[in-house]
């Protein structure tokens, strides 16, 4: 706690000394003249697709100087600062577009000019290697990240954000939702920060999103000393769909199938330096049974002491609510401040029966569950620029705050009875989280650039259990602090390299050991090395070290018993991963085809990982422990291929190895081969008319005790736009041959003589057929701001509770 408030004592020197010193490193406040800005939005006259890095200069009608410059970002998007009353020519150039000139006019009066929307075209012979014709690339390759487009993929309509993750190259998703990278624990982010939904269960929080609202999905592999370090594989950043334009905006999508309704909307309304938006969006799914068939038998001393069979069915429902409000204002040309209010509620649960079969005697349960999560995120940002391009200082505040009522009834009822006493298990999660964040970028050159930051972050979580004397009470305090430095080496070699620290404060409770307390500091090094080469190639070689703290259900000793022959429990002692990784990636786009491939090793201490152990009846019980020690080697190679202008190929292939060792234990899982592949094919017809193709397949998954078998998943879709292309009207299906997914989990476990044998077969209704539609108004341009992020806890990605250790539909 000391260097928490060490950490406040410094935040305030620099705050202080910032409004002393607005100009950054330059000295003593300016004296600025009265500006404005100047912003547009570059894109390809033909694809209508962002043209990122097109460099713009700006000089003045009456004499040609130049008096401003940049390039566009990923999106397109420009933006010049500092811009006096004036006229102007504003010339954009783009290797293989022509160079176009826009004429600008600044006045006193009307000191910013939104241009709008600029088209290039390409020059006459480059026009032949134009990737798609009248549609938006699906993915995108960047220096520090690959981005999957899914407002582009029609296949994702009436599905929610967990069917979008199985599409998205280099991740993994199972039948619960969880999601690795390369074969890596992730951070999941929404629009570049936390959200207090992922809190309790990232593959709850994911079936949530409906997909129409998901604009695209960012797979950062190799994340620089800025971000909080937290994901061993990387981080995955899901960018929802918005809107910034003057006037009145919008989209409203809708789809109904068998397997799930969805429907959301966006509103955005603008006027002069001030920006509302608002969303809406609700999915449900109907009930459906979901079979599950488990075995447990436990030996002593290789005699079966208890064999215990169960066969049934549990049918759940889920439903879910979410909604923002989010109002931007900029003060003049060097301030803005922005607020966002989010909520989600999300509710899953219904009936099931199982018949269980203990050493051959038979009995019946009669079972019921009802789990809830409640979600309500609040932030408010500044940012402030000054006449120097490039320097930008932000301070961030979030308020987080997640509910969590769960609730279990189980009626056993012997064979030949009709009636049998029932057990109510309840539990309750309360989850706060307070942050402050400030950032600086102090640009020297244009291509020497240091970036410095300083965090806080303050957590609480409080459970309560129906059947326990003491509460659960854990705070966890986090103080961090980075510095990054980017710059040429050469003209071709950039480098970007820096230093995060972060210093965490536990403080937790338990009915057995009472209060206990773990601090520990970390040191999290990064360094990118860029090259491009000929025939705009690009070679990367990266570093960077990552953390995984366990996060709630991790940690949670609430002991879940609503299925009586799988025991679920958390761990509070659990110590965090830390891993290192090495990549090592080229790219290269070749007459409109793009091919990205890399390699990539990572070392891993104190993995985390779900273990079945036995309670002190010798019931089989599941928990988290820190198993030992991993090193993982790994090849991803991703490509794109147009056979013809209006079809496009692509194809994604991750091969990584698994392997832990603990030399405590003198304990060794071996190497194994884990894949995932990703195959799409799209073809425009003309006229509005789209047809899609898609297929993923995920290998077995490893873990020290056992394995879960391999997971296929295809679909396609048919779409044709209509109201002149604001809108769009398709079908789509999803394993259309077959019914239910089949996953078994087969998991072994020795301690001393006793050894458990656990088999789990799980029947997922997953075979769907929808329609959907699309509608948008007014001129939609995305934008992003800067937001806080808390990047820094490993996540639970398993769904508690029900019958056959919680399978969701």
């Amino acid at each position: 706690m000391k260097k928490l408030l060490l950490l406040t004592f410094i935040l305030g020197i620099f705050f202080t000394a910032h409004a002393q010193f607005p100009g950054g490193f330059g000295g003593g406040a300016k004296k600025v003249t009265v500006t404005g800005r100047i912003t547009a939005t570059i894109l390809d006259s033909l694809t209508k697709k962002p043209i990122d890095y097109a460099t713009v200069s700006l000089v003045t009608v009456k004499d040609n100087k130049s008096v401003n410059g940049g390039v566009t970002d990923e999106k397109g998007k420009l933006s010049l600062q500092n811009i006096a009353p004036d006229s102007y020519k504003l010339m954009i150039g783009f290797m293989g577009y022509k160079t176009k000139t826009v004429l600008v006019t600044t006045t006193p009066s009307k000191l910013d000019n939104n241009i709008g929307t600029i088209y290039i075209s390409g020059s006459e012979n480059t026009l032949a290697d134009v990737q798609v014709q009248g549609t938006k690339a699906v993915i995108e390759n960047k220096i520090d990240r690959m981005v999957y487009n899914a407002e582009a993929d029609g296949t994702n309509a009436g599905g929610d954000a967990t069917d979008v993750m199985r599409k998205v190259p280099m991740l993994s998703v199972d039948i619960n939702g969880n999601v690795q990278l390369r074969g890596g624990a992730v951070r999941v982010l929404i629009n570049g920060k936390p959200s207090g939904t992922m809190a309790t269960s990232v593959a709850d929080a994911l079936k949530m999103i409906p997909a129409e609202q998901i604009k695209s999905v960012e797979v950062i592999t190799s994340p620089s000393a800025k971000y909080d370090a937290e994901g061993s594989g990387g981080i995955i950043n899901i960018i929802t769909k918005k809107s910034n334009a003057q006037g009145v905006s919008g989209t409203v999508n809708a789809s109904a199938g068998t397997r799930q309704n969805n429907g959301a909307f966006n509103l955005t309304a603008k006027t002069g330096r001030l920006s509302v938006n608002t969303a809406l969006g609700g999915n449900f799914a109907y009930a459906q049974n979901s079979r599950v068939v488990i075995s447990n038998i436990t030996r002593v001393d290789n005699v079966v002491v208890n064999d215990v069979l169960q066969d049934g069915y549990s049918k759940w429902s889920r439903e879910g609510l979410n909604g923002s409000l989010g109002v931007d204002y900029d003060f003049n040309a060097y301030n803005n401040i922005s607020s966002n209010i989010k909520f989600n509620s999300f509710s899953n649960g219904g009936p099931g029966e199982s018949s269980f079969f203990t050493n051959g005697v038979k009995q019946i349960n009669i079972s019921d569950m009802d789990m809830t999560f409640r979600n309500m995120d609040w932030n408010v940002d500044y940012k402030k620029t000054t006449k120097k391009e490039g320097e930008e200082f932000s301070i961030s505040g979030q308020l987080s705050t997640g509910r969590t009522p769960q609730n279990f009834s189980n009626t056993f009822i012997p064979a030949g009875a009709t009636s049998g006493k029932a057990i109510e298990r309840s539990n309750t999660s309360k989850n706060n989280e307070y942050t402050i964040q400030t950032d600086y970028t102090y640009p020297f050159t244009k291509n020497s650039i240091l970036e410095v930051g300083a965090k806080g972050i303050f957590r609480t979580i409080k459970s309560q259990f129906d059947v326990s004397a003491q509460d659960f009470d854990y705070s966890q305090d986090v103080a961090a602090a980075y510095g990054v430095m980017s710059f040429n080496l050469t003209k071709k070699l950039k480098f970007k390299g820096g230093l995060r620290a972060e210093y965490t404060s536990i403080s937790f409770n338990t009915k057995a050991n009472g209060i206990q307390k773990n601090d520990y500091l970390n040191l999290f090094p990064s360094a990118i090395l860029s090259e491009t080469l000929k025939g705009n190639a690009t070679l990367k070689l990266s570093y960077n070290r990552r953390l995984q703290r366990p996060g709630q259900n991790y940690l949670n000793p609430f002991l879940n018993d609503s299925n009586p022959i799988n025991l679920q429990q958390g761990n509070p002692y659990l110590d965090p991963e830390l891993s290192d990784n090495l990549e090592l990636g080229y790219s290269t786009y070749i007459k409109g085809s793009i091919i990205n491939a890399s390699v990539f090793y990572r070392r891993t201490g104190g993995v985390i990982e779900s273990s079945l152990t036995a309670n002190e009846a010798g019931t089989p019980l599941t928990t988290f422990i820190n198993v030992g020690n991993s090193q993982t080697y790994g090849f991803n190679l991703f490509g794109s291929y147009n056979p013809k202008p209006k079809w496009t190929l692509m194809s994604n292939i991750g091969i990584n190895t698994y392997e832990v060792n603990n030399t405590t234990n003198n304990f060794s899982t071996g190497t194994f081969l884990n894949y995932n592949l990703f195959a799409r094919s799209a073809y425009g017809f003309g006229k509005g008319y789209n047809f899609e193709l898609f297929g993923v397949v995920n290998s077995p998954r490893r873990t020290y005790q056992g394995k879960t078998d391999a997971m296929i998943f295809y679909g396609a879709s048919f779409k044709k736009d209509i109201l002149n292309k604001k809108g769009s009207i398709g079908v789509n299906t999803l394993n259309p041959f077959t019914k239910d997914l089949h996953i078994q989990t087969v998991n072994n476990s020795i301690m001393n003589a006793v050894t458990i044998n656990q088999s789990s077969n799980i029947y997922y209704p997953l075979r769907s057929f929808g329609v959907n539609f699309s509608y948008s108004f007014g001129k939609l341009k995305f934008t992003e701001k800067k937001k806080i992020k808390n990047d820094d806890i490993k996540q639970d990605q398993q769904q508690g509770g029900g019958m056959g250790g919680g399978v969701q539909q």
